[in-house]
C-alpha cells in the first residue's frame, strides 16, 4: 500500500469573529467566501428557535452573548423587505452592504492569488428569470462595483435535492464559484457595440472549451457567466447608446442571447435529417404533425419526409409525421451497417442505452462504435437538451442528455480501452 501524503503545518492558526464590512486584521489575505444569499434564508430569524432554549442553559456561563432577549437582525445581509420597508429597500440595504463588504475585502486581498466567492441559485429562480434574476444580477453588480473583475466561474454540486430543507420546496439546485481578481486601473470605458463584439469574439470559443470539459448542459448558462462577464467586467464602464452605464441584468441577458445564437448554430455542421429532426422536435415535441408542414420543412433542407423517414428518425402515415421514441429504435441497430446513418439516431440510441444500462461496457462499446460523429452527438445532446429544458420544458427529456453529457468523460474513457481487431472486427476491452 502506498504511503498516504501529508500536509505539514509548523505554525499555528487563530480564527476571529468580525463584522465583513468594517474588518481590518492584516493585508495580502486569500479570500474565499460564502456569502449571504440575497433573501433565501433568514438566518437570524430561524437562530431564535434555539437562542432561547440555549439561553435557559447557557447565560450563567455566556452571560454577554445571551444578555439579548433575541438575536440582533439589524445588521443580517440579506434583503429582508418586512425588516427594511419594502423590496426596493431591501434590495439597495442587501447591495450597499454587498458592496461594501467585498470593496473590504478587495482592499485587503493579495494581488498574487484570486478571490473566490460562492454564490447559490434557486433552481425556481433561474427557471422563470434565466440566469440574470434578480438576486444573481445584484449579487454581481456589488462585486463589480467593488473593484473585482469576474475571470472564471463554476458551478459546484453542493446541494442534494432529496434533503429535508429540499422536499416539495424551492430550495437551492447548485452553487456557482466566482473567481476574481482585482480590476486593472487602466481599465478603459466602451460603448454596448464594442462589448457585443468582444463578446461575439471571445465567448464562442470559450463556450467550445468548456463542452470540450463535458460541462453538463444544465450548468452550461452558469459556466458561460464567466468568460461573458469576464469580457463585462474588464472595463471600467460600458455605455449604453444614452451615455448611462449597462447594468449587470442587461449584461446578463446580452451573454445568455450569445449563448443560445452559439447552442443554435451547432446545427449548422448537423447532417439535413438530424437538422430537421431537431426543429421538428422544437415545435412539436414527439407529439403529431402535419405531413404539410414536415414536407415543407424538410424541403428547405434540401432532402424529403420520405428520406427521414428511411434515416428511422420519423413515423409518417395519415398525413401524419411524429418522431419516434426511443422505445420505438431497432434493437439490433449497429451504427456500421446502417447506410443512411444520422446524428440524430447515434444519439439516441446511445441514450437509450445509457437509461438502461449507465455508465458500462455495453455503453462505452457503442460510443466507440459511433466514433467518427462522437463529438457531433456530443453537440446534439447540447442542442436538444436546450431546447427540452428551456423551450419545450420537458424535464424527463432533458435530464436525459443531462445525464448522458455528466458521464461522457468516463464514457470515452472506458471507450478508449476498447480495440477493434481487424480480422473478425469482434470488440473486445483491452485488460
Amino acid at each position: 500500500m502506498a504511503e498516504s501524503s501529508v500536509l505539514p503545518s509548523f505554525t499555528t492558526g487563530s480564527v476571529s469573529q468580525e463584522n465583513a464590512q468594517s474588518q481590518k486584521i492584516a493585508e495580502d489575505k486569500i479570500i474565499s467566501t460564502d456569502p449571504p444569499y440575497y433573501d433565501n434564508i433568514g438566518y437570524a430569524d430561524l437562530s431564535d428557535f434555539l437562542f432561547i432554549w440555549l439561553k435557559r442553559s447557557l447565560k450563567e456561563i455566556y452571560p454577554d452573548l445571551f444578555s439579548f432577549i433575541a438575536t440582533p437582525k439589524a445588521d443580517e445581509l440579506i434583503a429582508a423587505p418586512y425588516r427594511q420597508g419594502g423590496r426596493e429597500a431591501a434590495e439597495t440595504f442587501f447591495l450597499d452592504g454587498m458592496r461594501e463588504a467585498i470593496a473590504n475585502m478587495a482592499r485587503q486581498a493579495s494581488n498574487l492569488f484570486p478571490a473566490t466567492i460562492y454564490y447559490a441559485f434557486k433552481q425556481s429562480e433561474v427557471a422563470q428569470e434565466g440566469v440574470s434574476s434578480t438576486g444573481w444580477a445584484t449579487f454581481l453588480q456589488a462585486v463589480l462595483d467593488a473593484g473585482y473583475a469576474v475571470v472564471s466561474t463554476w458551478p459546484v454540486r453542493t446541494e442534494l435535492a432529496n434533503r429535508l430543507r429540499g422536499r416539495e420546496s424551492n430550495a437551492l439546485a447548485n452553487s456557482v464559484v466566482l473567481v476574481c481578481r482585482k480590476r486593472e486601473t487602466t481599465a478603459e470605458v466602451v460603448s454596448r457595440a464594442e462589448f457585443i463584439r468582444a463578446l461575439k469574439r471571445e465567448l464562442p470559443p470559450a463556450i467550445a472549451d468548456l463542452q470540450a470539459a463535458n460541462i453538463a448542459p444544465a450548468d452550461m448558462p452558469q459556466s458561460a457567466i464567466g468568460p461573458g462577464m469576464g469580457v463585462f467586467s474588464r472595463y471600467k464602464a460600458v455605455l449604453e447608446s444614452d451615455d448611462s452605464p449597462m447594468s449587470v441584468k442587461a449584461a446578463l441577458q446580452l451573454i445568455n442571447r450569445e449563448l443560445d445564437e452559439y447552442l443554435g448554430g451547432i446545427q449548422g455542421e448537423f447532417d439535413a435529417d438530424t437538422r430537421f429532426a431537431i426543429t421538428w422536435f422544437e415545435q412539436h415535441g414527439m407529439a403529431r404533425g402535419e405531413y404539410g408542414a414536415a414536407d415543407n420543412l424538410a424541403r428547405a433542407r434540401g432532402i424529403s419526409v420520405e428520406n427521414v423517414k428511411h434515416a428511422r428518425i420519423i413515423d409518417s402515415a395519415a398525413g401524419k409525421v411524429r418522431i419516434l421514441a426511443r422505445d420505438e429504435l431497432d434493437d439490433d441497430w449497429e451504427p456500421e451497417g446502417d447506410g443512411h446513418l444520422t446524428v440524430w439516431e447515434c444519439l439516441q440510441h446511445l441514450v437509450r442505452k445509457y437509461e438502461k444500462d449507465g455508465i458500462s461496457h455495453e455503453t462505452a462499446v457503442l460510443l466507440k462504435k459511433i466514433d467518427a460523429k462522437a463529438e457531433a452527438v456530443k453537440d446534439l445532446a447540447y442542442c436538444l437538451y436546450d431546447i427540452s429544458a428551456n423551450k419545450r420544458k420537458d424535464a424527463k427529456e432533458a435530464t436525459a442528455y443531462n445525464a448522458l453529457i455528466a458521464d461522457w468523460t468516463e464514457l470515452t474513457r472506458q471507450a478508449a480501452a476498447i480495440h477493434d481487431t481487424s480480422g473478425d472486427r469482434q470488440i473486445r476491452l483491452d485488460i
